[in-house]
């Protein structure tokens, strides 16, 4: 899918839920119980944005088990506009493309809303994500010039003060991704025809200023060339990036693949990736890639499906797994206990998936059921 067209179908979903949600409860869904039983030591909480019917919005949050089953957090569904959501250890943020609302996070992971920021009266908000140490928060602003803009947390408060802006134009938007450093992230897209991986340089209080970089793109068979599509950095230097292999007339030439970057110390990026050593995909078109905790593993999410790879740092990226799920998948993450959740906004699907190098086993209760989900995120805990 290009890039224009991923930017329009965000866009149209934060423009469809800027409505406050009710605060009716909505039936729990297929395998999870409202009393979390058995789970007095979640080891994490997830939430999901969802519409369940028109001019309805809401989020959703469970806690997980250490084999994965998932139950209700008490209070869930909890009223909110939002659509797009991030969070750090003890606030979660959420959009409805004019506003920023922060929620205080409770010990038991029920939501209560303390801030709203309005931002812009017009719209387009989307893409909300943090720095590693949760003290910054950033988003794409959506607009005939896209930008990125920067945020300070007051984490003792939830109040969110603005740093500063990255414009770059329409080739930039969604999420950025860090580094183990916390000073470089990366991103990168094929708007209008032109293959790009992009760069920002966080300083120490937040701002960001865009990376003057033009990294090389792998070998390829000729004449043909690579589009890519965002990025996936490891707890280290290493950076995935997802390649649809094109024609010199931009016919697609094969499924997606797996290009590995190395940041050096400047925030450089160079690769060793080539035609040859680089997997293919079984997933479709890419919507989404997050990088495992000990970055030893990375989870692929498209239109047909989702499945599970070994990044090996600078080397060549490998197979592991076949598709996981045969549904088309928007989003994945990832827990610190192996669990590998995957959303599915078509099918109303949360999967959840017990993962590590040697082993694949779905979590009891999964798939859950939702309606209408948007946008999913995890606190490990």
């Amino acid at each position: 899918m290009s890039r224009s067209i991923r930017i329009l179908l965000v866009l149209m979903g934060a423009c469809a839920s800027t409505v406050l949600a009710s605060a009716q409860a909505a039936s729990s869904p297929t395998g999870v119980s409202n009393t979390a039983p058995g789970i007095s030591s979640p080891v994490a909480y997830i939430y999901v944005a969802n519409s369940p019917s028109s001019g309805r919005n809401q989020i959703k949050g469970y806690a997980a088990a250490p084999n994965g089953a998932l139950a209700t957090i008490p209070g869930s569904p909890f009223s909110s506009r939002v659509s797009y959501i991030a969070l750090n250890g003890g606030w979660l943020f959420g959009t409805d493309g004019v506003n920023i609302d922060s929620f205080s996070i409770a010990s038991n992971g029920s939501l209560s809303l303390v801030d709203t920021l309005e931002v812009e009266s017009q719209g387009g908000l989307v893409n909300l994500f943090l720095d590693h140490t949760g003290t910054s928060l950033y988003t794409d602003y959506y607009t005939t010039n896209n930008e990125y803009l920067a945020y300070g947390i007051d984490n003792s408060t939830g109040k969110l003060t603005y740093i500063n802006n990255v414009m770059g134009g329409p080739s930039i938007g969604y999420v950025v991704s860090f580094i183990g450093n916390n000073e470089f992230a990366y991103g990168s897209s094929c708007y209008h025809f032109t293959p790009e991986i992009y760069g920002l340089q966080r300083a120490s209080n937040g701002a960001i200023t865009s990376l003057a970089s033009n990294p090389a793109f792998p070998a390829t068979q000729d004449p043909g060339f690579y589009c890519p599509w965002s990025a996936a950095a490891d707890p280290t230097n290493n950076v995935a990036v997802g390649m649809q292999p094109l024609t010199s007339d931009w016919g697609v030439a094969g499924p997606y693949q797996l290009a590995t970057y190395t940041a050096d110390s400047s925030g450089n990026l160079t690769t060793s990736s080539t035609y040859a050593n680089m997997p293919s995909v079984a997933v479709g078109n890419i919507n989404d890639y997050w990088m495992s905790p000990s970055g030893n593993l990375l989870a692929v999410s498209g239109d047909s499906g989702l499945q599970v790879f070994h990044f090996n740092g600078s080397n060549p990226i490998t197979g592991y797994t076949g598709l996981l799920v045969t549904d088309y998948v928007d989003q994945v993450f990832w827990d610190n206990s192996n669990h590998l959740y995957a959303l599915g906004r078509t099918a109303g699907k949360l999967w959840v998936f017990t993962v590590t190098p040697t082993g694949v086993k779905q979590a009891p209760g999964s798939p859950h059921s939702i309606v209408g989900p948007v946008d999913m995120i995890v606190l490990p805990k």
